[in-house]
């Protein structure tokens, strides 16, 4: 296999084009894995079309307080991409326009825009249902003026998704940084505090898991089972589910799986694992991703490798939802990772 060649071509995988160009040519240059599309077309599934919209995922900036080893929006505090208040507003339109019944916002860290307080207010009046916040928990800690988060998320009852890659320290400070893990576990217990994760209380606290290496998670159901058991007996903390999301091979991961030289192994288990049950639950299909500066999306993965929906509607400012309902879903590699196994998105298993 061709390792000498993938290590040379990580100096040119620095951008999305040149990512989203690898993953293109044939998994190892060779075609010897089919590509998705064949996959896909194998049960008529191809080419992938949308259902209803449903969710309208925002990226409120790649700032973030953190680096970590797998992220694949490449996030970080020198970040300086940030979605404006005038794209914000339009993405007000497009809430009431599009009949989406959940606001997912996420980063970087998206509590680090500086008009995100007002965008929570504002969206909050336009009907949404499910008003989802992804936040990596280290920032409720890491400022004074974060500090109130927990009672600014109640007051709109916001649904908190937080990253927590494991129940033990070595393993989350192994991904995420030192310290990490034991600023988590204090942002939870602010976040218990006031509510959150407790039962009766209505407000849904939400963990995210992410493989700390070169492997596929595990079962979701057992991994909430051995975090809720974990987490109460160690720190008295509770939450309400946990979502397991595959790692795909762009941006961080992709980087971290040439280096390491585990990237045709990885690609191969991905391809082995393809569960045609998954492709009907994708997150792809009833959902719409924006990027900080208006663009649109058919998933936050295909934002980071610059992969605008295929319509001749591509920006916030062009909104038309029957224009985006005819088109076909935007696929490369990369998508092996949300079908491999019980399925992968933002909400978790797909099946």
């Amino acid at each position: 296999m061709p390792t000498k060649s993938l290590k040379s071509r990580k100096s040119n995988l620095s951008n999305p084009q040149e990512q989203l160009k690898y993953l293109s040519n044939g998994i190892f240059g060779e075609g010897e894995l089919p590509f998705f599309r064949d996959k896909v077309g194998e049960k008529g599934a191809y080419p992938l079309k949308p259902k209803k919209l449903e969710i309208l995922q925002l990226n409120l900036g790649y700032m973030c307080n953190q680096v970590c080893s797998h992220c694949h929006v490449d996030a970080g505090p020198d970040r300086k991409e940030i979605m404006t208040r005038e794209t914000m507003q339009l993405c007000l339109n497009v809430i009431r326009e599009s009949g989406a019944h959940t606001l997912d916002l996420t980063g970087g860290a998206p509590e680090m825009n500086p008009d995100f307080r007002w965008f929570v207010e504002e969206a909050s009046k336009a009907g949404i249902k499910d008003f989802i916040v992804r936040s990596n928990l280290t920032i409720i800690v890491a400022n004074k003026k974060y500090h109130d988060l927990p009672e600014f998320f109640k007051k709109h009852n916001v649904h908190v998704v937080s990253s927590l890659p494991f129940y033990k320290k070595e393993k989350t400070d192994r991904q995420r940084g030192s310290g990490v893990f034991d600023k988590s576990i204090q942002a939870l217990k602010m976040l218990n505090a006031v509510g959150y994760g407790r039962e009766g209380s209505g407000l849904k606290l939400d963990l995210v898991y992410n493989p700390a290496g070169a492997f596929l998670p595990a079962s979701q159901e057992a991994l909430e089972r051995d975090f809720k058991r974990a987490l109460k007996a160690d720190f008295d903390i509770d939450f309400n589910q946990l979502f397991c999301i595959t790692n795909l091979p762009i941006s961080r991961f992709l980087e971290y799986l040439i280096a390491s030289e585990n990237y045709e192994d990885y690609m191969t288990a991905l391809v082995e694992a393809y569960n045609p049950a998954a492709v009907e639950n994708v997150m792809c299909k009833n959902t719409l991703s924006v990027s900080w500066d208006g663009w649109l999306y058919d998933c936050d993965f295909n934002q980071m490798l610059g992969l605008k929906v295929n319509s001749k509607v591509q920006h916030l400012k062009d909104f038309d939802p029957e224009m985006l309902q005819e088109r076909e879903i935007c696929i490369s590699q990369h998508c092996y990772g949300c079908t491999a196994g019980a399925g992968s998105s933002c909400q978790g298993s797909v099946t």
